[in-house]
């Protein structure tokens, strides 16, 4: 039996309620709607860790502890960290669950502000297995899985198809698996909206760092400018690429799929504003992913009925099921 067929699909579908049918509504509402899930450093025994990267910078991981021999290591979108909304509630579905929970800040992000010269982006696998190789020193005992939400979804998927990943099994959320596709769909029409929001908070960054002297070269952009501008003008230069084409080839999880070694679950909305899911038609996979492609959702959404967030009950029963998988 593949391993496609062996992680069971999760049966409950997300029905939308009917202020919540279309992708930008799931997207935008799943926002706005605040959620009762605490911090992570709210619990009493929580770990902080700090994790040196070859460059010279640093970022911040908390963990919560858990009996059950899987420790899941959580990892935020773009502009998010371990407080994102999203984060939040996955970390108290896992620990509730009994599993031990790393939720991971990327470089520069929430409390690791400050410890990084240079950006975090779309590629950087190289970080995920920095904190991977903490975590299994500190544990070598348990079953790691990652979950990467978004842009970290991606990320995720890179790490899957190295010649030798550290994680026993993924699972990516919305995962933009094509950053020139995604680039392009976001300066489209209502996406404009999130494209903005995006800038806002990464020029924002941006200044911060130029403040604290941790970037030497002035860089500036206009808050009106595309994300694919950002990207040229300011990701590519301090990531070390020659451009945002050189970036998105070189950092998107797309054309890799086919070469992902571990058990991998892949959950996507079919009216994502940020990916065209027929996508995954057109490209090969691996014999280890498994790929649920839910009709309603947005990006990040999942808006249901009765209040309920669907994403939260299947990444429950995902990592329940990767837990358990060869």
């Amino acid at each position: 039996m593949s391993a496609r067929r062996s992680i069971a699909r999760y049966s409950r579908p997300c029905a939308p309620p009917w202020w919540a049918r279309g992708g930008h509504a799931q997207t935008i509402f799943a926002h706005l709607l605040p959620s009762e899930a605490p911090s992570l450093r709210s619990r009493a025994n929580v770990t902080r860790h700090r994790i040196e990267l070859e460059d010279g910078d640093a970022l911040i991981a908390l963990e919560a502890p858990g009996a059950s021999g899987v420790r899941v290591l959580l990892f935020h979108g773009l502009s998010g960290d371990v407080d994102s909304d999203y984060m939040r509630r996955a970390a108290e579905r896992l620990v509730a669950r009994g599993h031990g929970v790393w939720a991971v800040n990327h470089r520069g992000c929430g409390d690791g502000a400050g410890l990084a010269r240079k950006p975090y982006h779309s590629g950087r696998s190289d970080d995920l297995r920095a904190v991977l190789e903490r975590s299994r020193a500190l544990a070598p005992q348990l079953r790691h899985i990652v979950v990467g939400f978004s842009m970290s979804g991606n990320i995720a998927l890179l790490h899957a198809a190295e010649p030798a990943p550290l994680a026993d099994a993924v699972l990516a959320i919305n995962p933009v698996i094509d950053l020139a596709d995604a680039s392009e769909r976001i300066s489209r029409g209502l996406s404009r909206l999130y494209e903005l929001r995006f800038v806002r908070r990464l020029r924002a960054d941006l200044r911060e760092r130029q403040r604290l002297g941790l970037i030497d070269a002035r860089f500036d952009i206009s808050p009106r400018a595309s994300l694919r501008e950002f990207d040229e003008h300011i990701t590519a230069p301090l990531g070390g690429f020659a451009g945002a084409d050189d970036y998105y080839a070189r950092c998107s999880s797309r054309s890799r799929l086919a070469q992902v070694g571990v058990p991998t679950a892949i959950i996507a909305a079919g009216d994502d504003p940020f990916l065209d899911v027929g996508l995954y038609e057109r490209t090969p996979l691996s014999e280890r992913i498994s790929l649920h492609i839910e009709p309603h959702g947005g990006h990040i959404g999942f808006l249901a009925r009765g209040g309920e967030r669907w994403i939260d009950g299947a990444l429950e029963h995902y990592v329940e099921q990767l837990a358990s998988s060869p």
